[in-house]
């Protein structure tokens, strides 16, 4: 028997590509909002002794209860094995406590997922590319959590921007242990930059710790929010030498006037994202290229 296939709605447009594979029923949900802004979900498929796939991101607060309330209903209804898929895990930022009184958002709102009733044969959640490793063990009970890595598709993708010559880069050393094990894996050089704090919130790019002089310079971060490390990171690589910059990134959160700014900056060729945010679907055109990453969920499923 098939697994049932459900998303919440900003999802809509991944649920659709794996149904595509034809290993999924498609899962059935009706959706309202009343006048108070309250929500009506009803399951329209029969769910008893079914396994059900769910996907959906916490890509804000009001999505991450929509893909609780979903869950919730999916085993209260007797789903026999619930699988969630979330693309995008979007309270890594807020991962650790650096000043007393702060919420560590990132473990309350593992608790809230692991707080889904069990079905009988189990739960467990899929998340891609976290922007810190190790979240995966905040989820707490019964419930199975996964990290996913995008690596194929990130190889893949800046192959295909650069050849096989070029440099890989990030934009802070904090993200250089990645890139070098992706640029092992290329056979190609890995590059950095070095920043210095010079307040509270302002950092100073003050050098690149590889030779870019006339390279291509593919740079890698996994996830893109307003742009403005990565064009400080651009600039570097400018300065250095580097005769063409291309950037890839798994998630891309990119809020309103973002892609502008760093398409007008002119100093990069071409972005490519992986469609694990809506925000990238939204955004693609000739500067950004978008992949999906739903045969990479797919299989990954088919291993578990």
């Amino acid at each position: 028997m098939k697994p049932l296939l459900f998303s919440t709605q900003k999802y809509d447009y991944l649920r659709q590509e794996m149904l595509q594979t034809g290993a999924y029923e498609e899962g059935r949900i009706t959706h309202k909002t009343f006048p108070d802004g309250e929500h009506y979900y009803r399951i329209e498929n029969d769910l008893t002794h079914q396994a059900a796939v769910l996907i959906g991101g916490t890509i804000s607060e009001n999505d991450t209860l929509e893909l609780y309330d979903l869950a919730c209903g999916l085993v209260g209804y007797g789903v026999r094995e619930l699988t969630l898929l979330v693309p995008f895990f979007g309270y890594s930022t807020m991962e650790r406590a650096v000043k007393k009184g702060e919420v560590v958002t990132a473990k309350t709102r593992a608790r809230l997922l692991s707080s889904i009733p069990q079905a009988s044969y189990g739960n467990q959640i899929v998340m891609v590319d976290l922007h810190v490793t190790g979240l995966q063990h905040y989820f707490e009970g019964g419930i199975k959590a996964f990290h996913l890595y995008a690596k194929p598709l990130i190889i893949k993708a800046a192959k295909d921007l650069a050849g096989s010559n070029f440099v890989l880069a990030s934009t802070d050393a904090g993200r250089a242990k990645w890139v070098e094990s992706l640029a092992n894996d290329m056979g190609v050089s890995a590059a950095f930059v070095y920043k210095r704090r010079s307040s509270g919130s302002d950092t100073q790019i003050t050098g690149v710790n590889a030779d870019v002089k006339n390279q291509k310079v593919v740079l890698y971060d996994d996830m893109i929010r307003t742009g403005g490390s990565l064009l400080n990171a651009a600039q570097a690589y400018k300065e250095a030498g580097a005769s063409q910059i291309f950037v890839i990134a798994t998630h891309g959160v990119l809020p309103q006037g973002s892609i502008e700014k760093i398409q007008n900056s002119g100093l990069i060729q071409k972005i490519i994202l992986t469609n694990t945010h809506p925000k990238a679907v939204e955004i693609a055109s000739d500067f950004v290229e978008v992949r999906s990453i739903s045969t990479l969920l797919h299989d990954f499923i088919q291993s578990l």
